[in-house]
């Protein structure tokens, strides 16, 4: 029990929660009774964990080490990516789950409680299979075991460096030439999972990486698995300008255009970035009632571009958060930067709001790192609901950030203000991963990808 638990898009005080033996909210209570039994979280708001629904766990590796110019004559995202390649071979299992398990750290103390891994690295060096052709997703899937992290664990199809484009030697390790060994990976990866114990804390989507890493038909057909096992579908689509220049070069038309014209947007479809796109091609994702996630810090970061959200919502889209590329990880500054990016460009404010209610604007910017991320993933996450399950956050509400908060303003003040400081428990299907603002591995934890670190790049 706390001050105040966030549920229904409003804040209700005097409640307590119960939790069933399966980590399953089972019911809330205003009894005088049921609250003087119940866990007293004074001082503190519980809210819904976060759902991040795009991350790339590695590249937390290379964080701090790309803020130079390169010797081009502009540094863009193209020239990132030889450092993101770099780092991309030096991976070992071993290294791979220790950077994973640094940037699972980092999000549950954020108040994030679900991820969706955006997984392409599957091989080693050269592009030599290891024996488990899964080893490397499954030390993703371990280090968020061992933090405590819910994860949807989206294995990525990639076949090529692109249309017309040589292949570059970090590429080996991403790519799968055959679909038949792509669903048949896939299916491998499912059933150890399903074997594993981890149902409901662990599940398999698809991720063909973009239109440039697959041919058209390799992913029509690793579509068709996903619709066949109901399982959601990822794609990173018109993040850069040049992207759909060469999507245009090759097939005729800009990517979100090409899917449609081959029927694979529908519901259960996520487009990552969105940022140069047309207004009809985002009418066509809002007619396939697919999703788009955001991820500014990161786009930012890498110049992509302002994200079009005022014409996304005009449409009705549903949009989630993710941190991408994890070189800040926190999903609320996600959110606020969606709606400071806009105000930047058109010289106004509260642009993504559609009424004059005090606090639309946080809640929608907070549903969309909340439910629509779950949607986006396929989970049951999101909502603190009665038979959905118990992740969730507090906050401390006598956090210098949240001061003078009021019942009615808290919401927006968390958005649009809280620091990270803020955040002192986190729970996962009931189970307390950070108390007080601690992780019981977090110092190990913090220490050996300190030490991988130091390995890598000490030369």
């Amino acid at each position: 029990m706390a001050d105040f638990i966030y549920t229904g898009g409003a804040f209700r005080s005097g409640v307590a929660m119960f939790v069933d033996e399966n980590g399953l909210i089972a019911r809330f209570s205003e009894a005088e009774a049921d609250r003087a039994r119940a866990l007293r979280l004074g001082g503190r708001a519980i809210l819904p964990g976060l759902v991040n629904a795009h991350s790339h766990a590695f590249q937390r590796l290379i964080r701090g080490r790309t803020e130079h110019r390169t010797r081009a004559q502009r540094d863009t995202f193209w020239t990132w990516r030889e450092s993101m390649y770099s780092a991309a071979n030096l991976i070992s299992p071993d290294i791979l789950y220790t950077a994973a398990r640094m940037a699972f750290l980092e999000m549950l103390a954020g108040g994030i409680t679900t991820v969706g891994e955006f997984h392409y690295v599957h091989h080693g060096a050269g592009g030599v299979s290891y024996q488990n052709r899964n080893q490397l997703a499954l030390e993703v899937l371990r280090a968020a075991r061992d933090t405590g992290l819910r994860v949807a664990l989206l294995r990525a199809a990639y076949v090529r460096a692109g249309y017309e484009r040589a292949m570059h030697p970090a590429q080996l390790r991403f790519i799968t030439p055959r679909v038949e060994d792509f669903k048949a990976d896939t299916e491998a990866l499912r059933e150890e999972v399903a074997t594993s114990g981890a149902t409901g804390r662990a599940w398999v989507g698809v991720a063909p990486h973009s239109i440039r890493a697959v041919p058209l038909d390799y992913l029509a057909e690793v579509v068709r698995y996903a619709r066949a096992n109901r399982m959601p579908v990822h794609m990173h689509v018109a993040e850069q300008p040049a992207e759909v220049e060469e999507c245009v070069a090759e097939h005729g038309l800009p990517p979100i255009a090409l899917l449609h014209e081959h029927g694979l947007l529908d519901s259960r479809f996520t487009a990552i970035h969105a940022i140069h796109v047309t207004d009809p091609e985002i009418d066509h994702l809002a007619s396939a009632r697919a999703m788009i996630c955001a991820c500014p810090i990161t786009e930012r970061n890498l110049g992509d571009g302002v994200a079009p959200a005022d014409r996304w919502a005009e449409r009705g889209l549903g949009i989630a958060f993710g941190s991408d590329s994890n070189v800040q990880i926190d999903l609320l500054e996600d959110a606020r930067s969606l709606e400071y990016d806009l105000r930047m460009q058109r010289l106004e404010r509260v642009v993504l709001s559609e009424d004059s209610s005090t606090g639309d604007l946080a809640k929608r910017l907070f549903a969309s790192a909340t439910e629509v991320g779950a949607q986006s993933l396929g989970a049951r996450v999101g909502e603190l609901e009665p038979g959905r399950p118990a992740d969730f956050f507090s906050v401390d509400l006598n956090d210098p950030s949240l001061a003078g908060a009021t019942e009615e303003s808290l919401l927006s003040h968390i958005v649009f203000a809280m620091a990270r400081t803020a955040v002192r428990d986190v729970c996962v299907g009931g189970e307390f991963v950070i108390r007080g603002g601690r992780h019981a591995q977090g110092q190990n934890i913090v220490r050996q990808f300190a030490a991988v670190q130091r390995e890598l790049w000490s030369a």
